[in-house]
């Protein structure tokens, strides 16, 4: 599938994988008419990477792209999500960037809400090395933060510590996964290519909750 001179609309956590897919979409000739992130039931955090909707908002105006939110509860997400994407195609955007690598239930997830609406969703990481695409994002000139860690797969010190090929090294020495991709820890991205200015953020104490460590972020 091609995303060339198509609008498309991109699934984004706010963090390196939804960064490096709507990057590679733009580069493929896609025109960003959105970005989508789904939010906690109280709508002030982001879902898995607990950003506060001040951050999202900071990256959507130095991406030039707009913020659309939705809150719901994990039990609503996919009826939440649904309805947002009917919207999206009845504003004439068919098709969705989406970041996952290699995990088959999130591509189906993906295809179940998107088919039925007409959307076609793109997969610009699909079945690509994970190593590889964390080399290609911090060699694009992207900068991130991570920001939640999970408990009994990584130490909550890496919170905090801004990705590079140093930490890299460290996360698979641990016996994590390089790229985070089954939920080791999630990131915050900065800066790079494609943001017109650097996102500024302060980080607060850590916290453990559900299993994870967090940090807090402040825009």
């Amino acid at each position: 599938m091609t995303i060339q001179d198509k609008a498309f609309f991109c699934s984004w956590s706010g963090g390196k994988d939804s960064c490096l897919a709507l990057h590679r979409a733009i580069n493929n000739g896609g025109r960003p008419a959105y970005l989508l992130t789904m939010l906690s039931e109280g709508g002030l955090k982001s879902r898995s990477h607990g950003l506060p909707l001040q951050v999202l908002q900071q990256q959507a105006r130095s991406l030039g792209i707009p913020l659309v939110v939705r809150a719901a509860s994990w039990e609503e997400y996919t009826r939440v999500f649904t309805e947002v994407l009917r919207e999206f195609k009845s504003r004439g955007i068919d098709n969705g960037v989406f970041g996952d690598i290699d995990i088959e239930g999130h591509l189906q997830w993906v295809e179940s809400v998107c088919k039925p609406i007409g959307i076609t969703p793109y997969h610009p990481l699909w079945q690509q090395s994970r190593k590889q695409l964390l080399t290609d994002f911090l060699e694009a000139g992207f900068k991130a933060t991570i920001v939640v860690v999970q408990a009994g797969k990584l130490d909550k010190s890496f919170l905090g510590r801004e990705l590079d090929a140093a930490v890299l090294e460290e996360i698979e020495a641990a016996g994590a996964d390089a790229a985070g991709e089954n939920g080791e820890y999630h990131t915050v991205v900065t800066d790079g290519p494609i943001f017109s200015t650097p996102i500024q953020i302060k980080l607060g104490e850590p916290f453990e909750e559900d299993g994870y460590f967090f940090i807090n972020v402040e825009g």
